[in-house]
C-alpha cells in the first residue's frame, strides 16, 4: 500500500512545483494532473502543469481556465531547471513525457511520481505507485482521503470522475471493484456530473474522427485461430480524413467486441514508423507482448512505438510474437 502520509509530506515540502504527463494524454493524465493541481492550490503552492501535447479537444473542459501550458523549450526549461520538484503522474518512465524528457533528467528538482503501472524506471526520488488501482486518479482520490491534504471539492471531483470512468472503459474493465464504485459515489456526492462529463469525453466527436473509425473498422482481419483481431489506420486515410492522432484513442476496444477475440491489437501508421495499441482479455498478458517492441503498460492494456520500420513489417512481426501468449 502506498504511503499516503509520506506523499503529503513531500508534496507539501516544495514550494514551486512543476506537473507533467505523459505524451498524447488521456483522461486519466489530464484528470490527474488537473486535481493535483487543485490540490496543490488548496494548500498554496506555486504550480505550472506543462505537458508534450496540447490538450485534446474533448478534455478541455477539465482545464477551464487554460492553465495546463504546451513545452516550449525556451519558454520552459528555465522554470523547470529552477523549479522545487517536477511531478509526475501517470506514466514511470521518462520517455513518455517526449519533448520534455531531456530537460527532466537534467533538473536538479526533486522527482514525485505517482503512477499505476508496472516495471518503473528507477530514476524517480519519490515513487508512490499502486499497479492494483484503476487509474492514477483512484490513488489521489485515497490521498486526499488517508490525509485530508485537501478539501474534495467539485473542482476536484470533476477531474477525479473523469479519469476513473474513461481508464475502467465507463466501468466494464477487470478492475472495476466494489471500492471503485464506492468511490465513484463519493466523487458524484461531492459535486462530479456523470452525465455531463461523459457527453464532453464522448459525445463531441469530429466528423473526421467518425469517418477514420469507419476506415479502420473495415481494415479488421482475424488471426490465430480467431483468437487475435487487429486493425490498421494508413497514413494516407488518417491524413484524408482529418482527424487528429487523438481522435484515435479508444479504437482498440472494438477488436474484443467480436466473439471469442483474446487479442485486439491496433497498427497507427507514423511518418517516421508505427505505433501499436494492444488490448486483452481475461489474463493474457499483452504488457509483455508490447515489451518485446519497447513498450509496456497494464496486463490487459499496453502500447509501444517502432520508429523507421515498414507498418508491413512490424504487422508480421508482432502477429507471430502473439501466438505464444494465446493457447491456439
Amino acid at each position: 500500500m502506498i504511503n499516503f502520509t509520506g506523499l503529503k509530506e513531500v508534496l507539501l515540502n516544495q514550494k514551486n512545483l512543476i506537473l507533467t504527463t505523459h505524451i498524447n494524454p488521456d483522461a486519466d493524465a489530464i484528470g490527474s494532473l488537473m486535481a493535483m493541481y487543485h490540490i496543490l492550490k488548496q494548500n498554496g503552492k506555486t504550480i505550472k502543469p506543462i505537458i508534450h501535447n496540447s490538450t485534446p479537444s474533448n478534455m478541455d473542459f477539465l482545464d477551464p481556465h487554460k492553465v495546463i501550458e504546451k513545452y516550449e523549450s525556451t519558454k520552459h526549461d528555465d522554470y523547470i531547471i529552477k523549479a522545487d520538484a517536477i511531478v509526475i503522474l501517470d506514466l514511470n518512465h521518462l520517455s513518455r513525457v517526449k519533448s520534455m524528457e531531456a530537460v527532466l533528467r537534467k533538473t536538479p528538482a526533486v522527482k514525485i511520481c505517482i503512477d499505476h503501472h508496472q516495471e518503473p524506471e528507477q530514476v524517480f526520488d519519490h515513487l508512490f505507485s499502486d499497479t492494483d488501482a484503476c487509474a492514477t486518479s483512484e490513488i489521489l482520490l485515497d490521498l486526499i482521503r488517508h490525509t485530508q491534504i485537501a478539501e474534495l471539492d467539485k473542482n476536484i471531483a470533476q477531474n477525479l470522475y473523469a479519469a476513473i470512468m474513461t481508464d475502467t472503459g465507463s466501468f466494464r474493465f477487470e478492475r472495476t471493484t466494489p471500492k471503485v464504485h464506492r468511490d465513484i459515489a463519493a466523487l458524484i456526492e461531492n459535486g462530479a456530473d456523470p452525465g455531463f462529463i461523459y457527453r464532453m469525453i464522448f459525445d463531441r466527436t469530429s466528423i473526421g474522427r467518425m469517418i477514420l473509425l469507419g476506415e479502420t473498422l473495415t481494415s479488421m482481419k482475424l488471426f490465430h485461430n480467431n483468437k487475435l483481431c487487429y486493425q490498421v489506420i494508413y497514413r494516407a486515410g488518417f491524413e484524408k480524413s482529418g482527424a487528429l492522432e487523438e481522435d484515435i484513442d479508444g479504437f482498440v476496444n472494438h477488436s474484443l467486441a467480436i466473439d471469442g477475440v483474446k487479442i485486439g491489437i491496433l497498427f497507427f501508421e507514423l511518418k517516421d514508423g508505427v505505433k501499436i495499441s494492444f488490448r486483452s482479455r481475461d489474463t493474457v498478458p499483452v504488457n509483455k507482448l508490447a515489451a518485446e517492441f519497447g513498450g509496456g503498460g497494464h496486463t490487459n492494456a499496453a502500447g509501444s512505438r517502432i520508429y523507421d520500420k515498414e507498418l508491413q513489417t512490424v504487422i508480421q512481426e508482432v502477429l507471430a510474437a502473439a501466438g505464444k501468449y494465446l493457447d491456439t
